[in-house]
């Protein structure tokens, strides 16, 4: 039977007032019985027994573990605080509510009450929530590069340099407005001056409809639009849209959608005026960590045809870098750079040529792609890793004192260990059985000297076999930072645990990650394999 640990997690300070929100956790396997959770309990609390220890220091310091040990079972030993572990972990018993909840709930009861409590803790929050947009669009003009003839540059005082122009800019910002839980309206506003509001609602699980409705004032006048929107979902990926626009460009668009984890395509038949045309394009999606994808586009029409390619990518964990070249009879030859940072998107449209010219296409696709490479290596990476060492130097300095505390129970833990540990190895040595002969925990440097690698680890050699229980050590997959006589010596980075250990006369190695579950012996051990 699987040896159950006890893992003492987040645990109070001692001048804390000790109630359910703060107190600690056993780490077990969720197939665990209630004898099997007994039986852990009661070593660890012969471990931690205050009366087992005649120094003062050592028993306060057992004290101190043998209550948390005690209140961590409270919550493991009540059917309802497990059943609510179990499904959810420590952040299931922080939510508000729990009080008023019958004792007597099957696990799947009490997922419908938790659930049940989310939404009505979302209910409270809805009318706090906004969700502010905004779009800056910058348009160029750079034509002057390719389209003027040699011989103008001569004739025209300081013509060498070409004319580059700010031909258009843009600003608008939205917020959303939930009413309900299935309606939502969204104000609009932009530098033109344009007014929209727009309202969304959920028909049916499957189905959604928007209405928006805008006034654009300008010297003519006001002109009103309006735009409706039905969308059903087809199938799991895919989704079908029909849209009627009134206005100054007044259309019908039918669009199919089939969005995947790898790819997203997109089908699209407008009927309007002044123009109706048929649109296709097709998107892969790169499983990669900076989430990379390329696009195609064919869009064709009376007013001629255009051809799109592009990729865009995520440059930080909030921002997302795009280019798209377009290409087509009669707009020429065109360089879209857009920018989305948090909810903020920038966009810079540069228009290169009214013709199509090779240098101007070469220019648009290798350009953006050279800056990128150039700003990516010289910029974009320095920054990010300077960011996160710097973040990770502040995690470290807000939990200097919290690691200080759990170095202190820790090595308390393990002072009270020392003489179950020897009546342990004496047991298993009678019998050939399990002896930990060395473990080290923490980040291991490979490429450094002995001495630098061991600067972040710490020795666990003595807790590890006083969890070694008829010559089993068994480890469940949650950070080992959290077990008796553990604490993290390495805040935000990768550990592992290495062992070295002597089972039936044979030495053996073995190297764990932090949160990866560990069961040794191995069944081929049983065999006399040795390291």
């Amino acid at each position: 039977m699987c040896a159950i640990m006890l893992t003492l997690l987040d645990m109070p300070s001692i001048h804390q007032s000790l109630h359910l929100s703060s107190t600690v956790y056993l780490s077990y396997g969720p197939q665990a019985t209630q004898e099997e959770l007994k039986s852990s309990y009661r070593r660890l609390c012969m471990l931690y027994h205050p009366d087992k220890h005649r120094d003062p220091e050592l028993k306060r310091q057992a004290e101190q573990l043998f209550n948390y040990v005690h209140q961590a079972y409270e919550v493991l030993s009540d059917p309802q605080s497990r059943a609510i572990y179990d499904i959810f972990g420590k952040k299931g018993l922080e939510v508000e509510g729990w009080e008023v909840v019958e004792r007597k709930r099957t696990p799947a009861e009490i997922r419908e009450e938790y659930e049940r409590l989310q939404r009505e803790r979302d209910e409270r929050r809805l009318q706090q929530r906004t969700n502010p947009k905004g779009t800056i669009s910058v348009g160029i003009d750079v034509t002057d590069l390719f389209d003027r003839y040699e011989e103008d540059f001569e004739d025209v005082p300081g013509g060498g340099f070409p004319h580059i122009e700010i031909n258009r800019m843009h600003i608008s910002q939205s917020i959303e407005a939930p009413l309900t839980t299935s309606d939502t309206a969204v104000l609009s506003g932009s530098l033109g001056p344009l007014f929209g509001m727009k309202v969304f609602r959920n028909v049916t699980a499957r189905c959604f409809v928007t209405a928006q409705w805008g006034l654009q004032f300008s010297s003519r006048g006001v002109r009103p639009s309006a735009t409706t929107m039905m969308a059903r979902h087809l199938d799991q990926n895919t989704m079908g849209y029909l849209q009627w626009r009134w206005g100054s460009q007044s259309a019908m668009t039918t669009s199919i959608v089939r969005d995947t984890k790898t790819s997203h395509f997109t089908l699209t038949l407008q009927l309007g005026v002044p123009h109706s045309y048929l649109m296709m394009s097709y998107q892969y999606k790169f499983q990669d960590e900076d989430q990379t994808k390329v696009k195609g586009s064919i869009k064709t029409g009376f007013f001629g045809t255009v051809v799109e390619y592009g990729a865009e990518r995520k440059i930080s964990p909030h921002s997302v870098l795009a280019a798209t070249v377009s290409i087509g009879v009669p707009q020429g030859v065109s360089l879209k750079i857009r920018l989305n940072r948090a909810s903020q998107t920038y966009l810079f449209p540069i228009h290169l040529t009214d013709q199509i010219l090779p240098s101007a296409v070469f220019y648009a696709t290798v350009g953006p792609l050279a800056i990128y490479l150039a700003v990516q290596k010289l910029i974009i990476m320095p920054y990010v890793r300077a960011q996160k060492e710097q973040e990770l130097e502040k995690q470290k300095e807000d939990s200097a004192s919290e690691i200080a505390r759990r170095k202190q129970e820790a090595e308390a833990s393990v002072l009270l260990m020392q003489e179950s540990v020897k009546r342990i190895i004496d047991a298993e040595e009678s019998k050939m059985g399990l002896i930990i002969l060395n473990a080290w925990y923490g980040k291991f440097v490979s490429d450094n000297s002995q001495k630098r690698e061991r600067a972040k680890v710490i020795d666990v050699t003595v807790p590890l076999q006083c969890l070694v229980k008829d010559s089993k050590l068994i480890l469940t997959e949650a950070s080992k930072a959290g077990l008796p006589g553990f604490y993290d010596p390495c805040v935000g980075e990768e550990k592992s645990l290495k062992l070295l250990y002597q089972f039936r006369g044979a030495m053996h190695q073995v190297l764990s990650g932090d949160t990866e579950p560990l069961k040794i012996p191995k069944q081929s051990e049983y065999c006399g394999n040795k390291l």
